[in-house]
């Protein structure tokens, strides 16, 4: 299969934690990006991506960014991407990364025009792969009186029966191929489908031959040298997690002083959780990544606040250092079912709601 080349391409990632951040743009930059820019958050990836539009510049080929950031998020960077005027690209693929890969968060990020999803944890491999995804099969763009994006449904015929689902044909859309050819609905419409140039697939497969049919990869010793920087990367992930770790414990004994006002040290332990969640498994510690998910969801919005909901949540702050104290990699063999037996052990004995 032909080799990709992606030095005559473009990407712009967006991500709040550091570590994680610093860790993508090596795995970005050894699949040889010609150009990896980066953006703390939602605002300044805004500041950024005017300031392109501004100097004439038709933006990154490709955005990746995190979800759950401050003070601008993912779904709203990526409502703007797609809707501002001042976007450089409101047609860019955009893929979006996170640990809260639930129905609800990809849902939301569907119906906002989002390309692709990669759920946290994340691999070498599972970002290689949504590359390829973007670049092999691009999707028609719609716009409706409700929605412009990717075109939701991936391909024909996606009902049960094999029949087509959509009810508005061809003939019944305006469909724009480029800005010199533009086929007319044959009646008034407000649909219209954007079947432009995959511009991305044309500098990934430059020189390659074959047209828009052709099917390529990244040479497979780019995907190995990722796979072993994420090894690498795995090695100070303990020292970040930890950090972690006393922060939720921080604000354990914080809620404990303020009784009755737990709300904020409730949401930030929630926020918490998720980055837990979604990078445990990436840096080879799938245990942090389960209890990070355990706290997750009993930290969810509406959650009990009470004494016994902080200490549950000290629980499981326990069960993580103890993971990486004793380098509980993979899913830990029997010491992996002690450590997530004790934890559901210590939760039983503060289950009561006070």
């Amino acid at each position: 299969m032909a080799e990709y080349d992606l030095s005559r391409c473009s990407v712009f990632l967006v991500e709040d934690n550091i570590y994680v951040r610093n860790t993508l743009e090596d795995l970005l930059r050894n699949f040889q990006f010609a150009r990896v820019s980066t953006a703390e958050n939602g605002e300044e990836a805004i500041d950024f991506l005017k300031s392109m539009k501004q100097a004439g510049n038709p933006g990154p080929d490709l955005i990746i960014s995190d979800l759950v950031m401050t003070p601008i998020n993912g779904l709203l960077l990526l409502r703007w991407a797609r809707t501002a005027k001042d976007s450089p690209n409101r047609m860019v693929p955009y893929v979006m990364v996170s640990g809260a890969a639930d129905r609800e968060y990809v849902n939301s990020a569907r119906d906002l025009g989002v390309t692709e999803f990669i759920a946290k944890p994340f691999s070498a491999t599972s970002v290689y792969e949504r590359i390829l995804e973007v670049i092999d099969y691009p999707r028609q763009f719609v716009t409706t009186q409700k929605y412009f994006g990717p075109d939701r449904r991936r391909k024909e015929g996606s009902a049960p029966d094999g029949s087509d689902r959509r009810t508005v044909k061809d003939e019944d859309v305006t469909i724009v191929y480029s800005a010199d050819k533009v086929t007319k609905a044959t009646k008034p419409t407000e649909v219209w489908y954007w079947r432009l140039p995959n511009s991305l697939k044309e500098k990934a497969a430059s020189g390659l031959g074959g047209g828009a049919n052709t099917k390529g990869e990244l040479p497979s010793a780019l995907l190995e040298e990722a796979e072993q920087q994420l090894e690498r990367a795995a090695l100070d992930f303990s020292t970040w997690a930890l950090e972690y770790l006393s922060k939720l414990a921080d604000l354990c004994t914080e809620a404990l002083m303020e009784p009755g006002r737990r709300s904020r040290h409730f949401s930030e332990i929630h926020t918490l959780a998720l980055e837990l969640r979604g990078q445990g498994g990436t840096f080879g510690y799938p245990l942090v990544s389960q209890i990070g998910k355990m706290l997750f969801d009993l930290t969810l919005e509406g959650c009990r606040e009470d004494d016994n909901a902080v200490e549950i949540v000290k629980c499981h702050v326990d069960a993580m250092r103890a993971v990486l104290r004793e380098k509980v990699a993979g899913d830990g063999g029997d010491v992996g079912k002690a450590v997530i037996k004790g934890l559901q052990q210590s939760i039983s004995k503060f289950q009561v709601v006070e």
